[in-house]
């Protein structure tokens, strides 16, 4: 991801998710991750929401380390907000049956928020700005083999991240980009 952060993304434990599983904190997050820094209002306005209600959900998500403060607005009335990355990789939360239902939650808004984004980027593939490759793998390998993946690969990400930090967001020689890494064993699949 392209989005402006000072932190790293981090791991979440239980109190987090639970906090972070609410439906309308988690369509905040997807908005200031997909769109970038945004006001209580601007994200009430986009979701149709009281600024009152984003207000008190971004303190929240504030609390548990989901969303800072931009620095890039700094000064003025109005708090800027922006996503802090974090991941969900604690497989201790998908079995512990205080969380697992929180866990699910979160993992199927994230399903759902990478459908609609990529549904998006199908509507729109005339624009002149297009992605260079949307690929898909599916590869036997080890829980180790799958972990030195997701490590490697993230890496890339992170040294593309901090290139992005650097940049002002009104230069149009830059867009937001997106870039999902899943890596998941794969359902069994019945044979005939």
């Amino acid at each position: 991801m392209a989005e402006d952060k000072t932190r790293e993304p981090h791991g979440i434990g239980a109190d987090a998710l639970k906090a972070f599983a609410h439906p309308l904190r988690m369509a905040m997050y997807s908005v200031l991750t997909n769109d970038g820094p945004a006001t209580a209002t601007m994200l009430g306005r986009a979701l149709g929401e009281s600024s009152g209600q984003t207000s008190y959900h971004l303190r929240q998500l504030e609390r548990h380390g989901f969303v800072e403060d931009d620095p890039a607005h700094t000064g003025g009335r109005e708090r800027w907000w922006r996503a802090v990355g974090f991941s969900l990789d604690d497989a201790d939360l998908l079995q512990d049956p205080d969380t697992a239902s929180s866990a699910r939650a979160v993992l199927r808004s994230v399903v759902a928020d990478r459908a609609q984004t990529m549904s998006a980027w199908v509507d729109h593939l005339d624009d002149d700005w297009q992605a260079q490759v949307a690929t898909s793998s599916s590869i036997l390998l080890t829980q180790d083999e799958t972990a030195d993946l997701i490590t490697r690969t993230r890496a890339v990400i992170e040294e593309f991240e901090t290139l992005a930090r650097e940049r002002e967001p009104g230069d149009g020689r830059y867009r937001r980009i997106r870039v999902h890494l899943d890596a998941f064993p794969l359902a069994p699949t019945p044979r005939a």
